[in-house]
């Protein structure tokens, strides 16, 4: 039986990357942090998106195993970021913007990691993108390759890291996300997921809720009016 666990964070890209190991695996697990995150509303999110994926595609819902959430909350201790506070969004000195959350995704893949370890799952799954993204450096290939020989050798057998939507735009993974689950998969998305940094859900666009304003938001609603056209 193959199984892979999916980094789920309940927005855009890492539902699209749910679906995709949901139509390549036998079974499909999922993992979610809470880290003090700003838009802490994706944790309801998720359990939404979860939930309607279920019960629109029951043949994916029979894949569907565990969905694990572990609190990290120590993180947003240790950042000054954007994301982990009241800050208002901006590029820094460094040319990141201040939602980068340093070694955000490297703890996360690590815990997914040891989590994986002890049910016996050697597939790791994330929505990470160095296409349409915000220069994040834990988001870039080069990253994903290094972090995966470093988990393979230090748990002393293999991990395998799968980014889908590396090298795609926002348009393609609207696209993709229609090519494996028709309008369906893009109602839930508009409809249930969340990607706005400020937690904004007062506001419904063609492409989902959001401010609108926010990096999120605006690579989202550019990649939706690509793709639309």
């Amino acid at each position: 039986m193959s199984r892979a666990l999916v980094l789920f964070s309940g927005g855009q890209d890492s539902t699209v990357c749910l679906a995709k190991a949901l139509s390549q695996y036998d079974e499909v697990e999922t993992i979610g942090f809470n880290y003090g995150q700003r838009h802490i509303v994706e944790m309801d999110c998720r359990k939404n998106v979860l939930r309607e994926i279920r019960s629109q595609f029951p043949e994916w819902g029979a894949k569907l195993g565990v969905d694990h959430v572990l609190d990290l909350t120590l993180l947003s201790q240790l950042s000054d970021s954007a994301l982990t506070g009241d800050a208002e969004i901006a590029m820094m000195k460094n040319g990141l913007p201040n939602t980068f959350v340093p070694g955000r995704n490297l703890l996360f893949l690590t815990y997914a990691a040891a989590l994986a370890y002890r049910r016996g799952v050697t597939v790791l799954v994330g929505g990470m993108c160095e296409t349409d993204f915000s220069g994040y450096p834990d988001c870039r290939d080069t990253t994903m390759q290094a972090l995966q020989l470093a988990l393979t050798l230090g748990m002393e057998q293999p991990i395998k890291i799968e980014t889908p939507l590396m090298w795609l735009d926002k348009a393609a993974t609207w696209r993709l996300a229609k090519e494996i689950g028709g309008e369906a998969l893009l109602q839930i998305t508009e409809e249930y997921t969340h990607t706005c940094y400020q937690g904004d859900r007062s506001i419904k666009h063609d492409w989902g809720y959001g401010c609108g304003t926010c990096p999120a938001c605006a690579l989202r609603a550019k990649g939706y009016v690509a793709f639309a056209e």
